[in-house]
């Protein structure tokens, strides 16, 4: 099976679904859900999760790279604020600028529900 056969089989299930939902639009959504685009509340939980997947991510990666200091070293006291830091901190970098990042991904994830 080459490429160009599976393109063209995916061009036309997609052409299918197309005019199916066409003919039928109150089928191809489920009652009770509205399209992904004027749900701002799904938007928000979006950016918010993926926001801070990342950057809790990356805060995580930064603090194993610095080592433990030899002196003013609070403990397992420490480590907990610290990780509490860091969850307010990706919390307010989502909130500041999480859409640059999920906004490719939100429209992929609304053509889905679609």
């Amino acid at each position: 099976m080459s490429i160009s056969s599976v393109t063209n089989s995916l061009r036309s299930f997609s052409a299918a679904q197309t005019a199916a939902a066409a003919q039928a639009p109150d089928a191809a959504a489920p009652q009770g859900l509205t399209a992904a685009k004027d749900d701002p509340r799904l938007r928000q939980a979006f950016d918010s999760f993926v926001g801070q997947t990342f950057y809790g991510q990356m805060l995580k990666a930064m603090r194993k790279t610095v080592g433990k200091p030899s002196y003013f070293y609070g403990g397992h006291t420490e480590e907990l604020f610290r990780q509490k830091l860091d969850e307010v901190m990706a919390d307010k970098l989502s909130q500041a600028n999480a859409r640059q990042f999920s906004g490719p991904m939100y429209e992929l994830f609304s053509l889905q529900r679609r």
